[in-house]
């Protein structure tokens, strides 16, 4: 996947002003032509070769699954400025499925300086049209179409439109127009992503029902070997292995996951089947360790020092996934998905087969080891990951054919993705942007609006609402027109204020600086911001349609100023 963002450093001039666009357009063109240029290059190559050579690095992360995912996907872009340009040129470089481009405006001469995907041979055209055809050229096997219409429009008198799309992004709508949308999308359970940029700050906001994930991949999670509660063959195997064995080679070749299950397996006989919990304890478990080490080399049982820890580990199910098994969404039914149907299936194995237990992932880390042990070790894990397996799977589909169900209506690659994945599985509920804006979490705003680590980015999260209400007022952003500044700023801080009273934060303010910097951006689009804006968008994009990774829950706030990214959970 290539991302090309054209980032051009720059004085901030004294507003940004309908002037100051022109000027804008004039300085950029040389530089976004030039990336547009290297861009086109690099995606005709790319569009000659195989798929997999094609999306090579992205299989690495989020695999072939991943990225069928993506294939199968279909885009809706709201507003296509350089915040949805950016964001959709992510997601086509990425073998996205199909994009529907949908903006009711023509090219402008100030569109030159933020979209290098229109050029001056584009001024009066449609600029969804423009916007589509280079789309389409940096990737041919993405579907493209356009809608000449102002999304506003669409979102008023035809809701049914969004209902065909995997995911709509919406760019720099207002606030109004996105709790319709949000409504729209939530009834046709479509997944949807808010994002603007606006001067030298911008937010991304997802909004879903309810959003599963199945591979959340954490950076940090305790390798599932079970050490502290190893099953019969593995206990059978472990018996096998003589710790005191007089064989120099075969001492510092045995794997520290046998030496770990071994003691641990001595120690609890010798303290009432318990395992070492104190400090005390834990550290008297590791001289052992250490003691039985006969040589100042022996990396295994050095190893099995500093990976003692996995054998303090609380046995049973984290309080995370305890949470997920006891959702009243367990209760499954015939219109449940399949992921509740799995989730339902890991309940009962958990409960029965899996004695408290998830299914063994059935993979171990590197370790120092003798060939033949680590493979034996290796097939051990593996055989027992694959008989639970087997045992979810038979739930799965009785539990299938209760409900009245096609029994292997879940194919079997995603029962075993998911007893892989058991003990990552996350779900994520959004609150409907309306609840948002009308009633936030009242003391986390509070909280915010004093800590002054967050209280910049809570600061342009309530200008930018603000200035949607100025618009609304007003007709206009403030600070479009130079000659009405000193206006549009006290006009402005008492829309901030208004908003601040009717959000219960009463007596609360936003700094004069602030106010001030929102009204020299005069509504302008940065391209340099859009880019950042719409990276991260289309991150959160790949995230909800791989159900891949866990995606952001909360609004992401970008400061320009600062060079910071937040995020607020209202």
């Amino acid at each position: 996947m290539i991302v090309v963002v054209c980032v051009v450093t720059f004085s901030t001039p004294s507003t940004f002003g309908c002037r100051s666009k022109l000027l804008y357009s004039l300085f950029f063109r040389k530089n976004l032509t030039a990336c547009t240029n290297i861009l086109l290059q690099r995606s005709r190559s790319l569009t000659m070769a195989e798929p997999k050579t094609k999306y090579d690095r992205q299989l690495r992360i989020w695999g072939e699954q991943g990225q069928s995912a993506l294939e199968k996907a279909s885009i809706c872009l709201l507003n296509c400025g350089p915040t949805g340009s950016e964001t959709l040129k992510n997601l086509v470089l990425g073998g996205i499925g199909s994009i529907t481009v949908v903006d009711g405006s023509k090219v402008e001469i100030g569109d030159l300086g933020n979209n290098f995907m229109v050029s001056e041979s584009s001024l009066g055209q449609p600029k969804a049209k423009c916007v589509c055809a280079f789309l389409q050229e940096l990737n041919d096997a993405v579907k493209a179409k356009f809608i000449e219409e102002h999304p506003v429009t669409l979102i008023e008198t035809n809701p049914s439109f969004f209902s065909q799309f995997t995911v709509v992004i919406a760019t720099q709508l207002v606030e109004d127009s996105m709790v319709k949308l949000d409504r729209i999308c939530r009834d046709a359970n479509v997944m949807l992503i808010f994002a603007r940029s606006y001067g030298l700050t911008g937010f991304v906001r997802i909004s879903v029902k309810e959003h599963s994930v199945v591979e959340s991949k954490p950076d940090h999670f305790l390798d599932d070997l079970r050490l502290n509660n190893p099953w019969p063959e593995l206990k059978k195997f472990t018996e096998s292995i003589d710790l005191d064995t007089k064989d120099r080679v075969a001492h510092k070749h045995t794997p520290y996951i046998l030496i770990l299950v071994k003691m641990a397996n001595e120690w609890a006989k010798s303290h009432n089947g318990k395992l070492p919990t104190t400090r005390e304890e834990k550290k008297e478990f590791k001289d052992l360790i250490k003691a039985k080490s006969v040589e100042p080399d022996e990396d295994n049982y050095k190893e099995a020092i500093e990976a003692s820890f996995k054998v303090f580990a609380p046995q049973g199910i984290s309080s995370n996934l305890k949470r997920i098994l006891d959702d009243s969404c367990a209760e499954v039914d015939s219109s449940s998905s399949d992921f509740w149907v799995m989730v339902a299936a890991l309940k009962e194995f958990i409960a029965n087969e899996g004695g408290g237990e998830a299914p063994l992932e059935g993979s171990i880390p590197d370790m120092t080891s003798s060939t033949e042990l680590y493979i034996n070790l290796q097939k051990l894990y593996q055989a027992k990951a694959e008989a639970d397996f087997l045992v979810v799977e038979q739930r799965v589909k009785d539990i299938l054919k209760k409900i009245g169900r096609d029994p292997f209506s879940i194919p079997k690659s995603v029962i075993k993705s998911f007893c892989k994945n058991a003990r990552k599985l996350t779900v994520c509920r959004y609150k409907p942007v309306e609840e948002e804006f009308n009633s936030p979490i009242l003391p986390e705003m509070q909280k915010y609006l004093t800590d002054e680590e967050y209280s910049l980015a809570v600061g342009f999260y309530i200008l930018l609402r603000a200035v949607d209400r100025f618009s609304a007022n007003y007709n206009t952003f403030p600070g479009q027109f130079d000659g009405a500044m000193d206006e549009d700023i006290s006009r402005l801080k008492t829309t901030a204020v208004s908003l601040l009273t009717d959000l219960g934060c009463n007596g609360s303010t936003l700094t004069e600086d602030l106010i001030n910097e929102m009204c020299r951006y005069g509504a302008a689009e940065l391209h340099a911001v859009a880019a950042y804006v719409g990276g991260v968008a289309s991150q959160e994009v790949i995230k909800l349609i791989t159900r891949q990774f866990v995606p952001m829950i909360g609004t992401f706030i970008f400061n320009g100023i600062d060079h910071k990214s937040q995020l607020l959970s209202l």
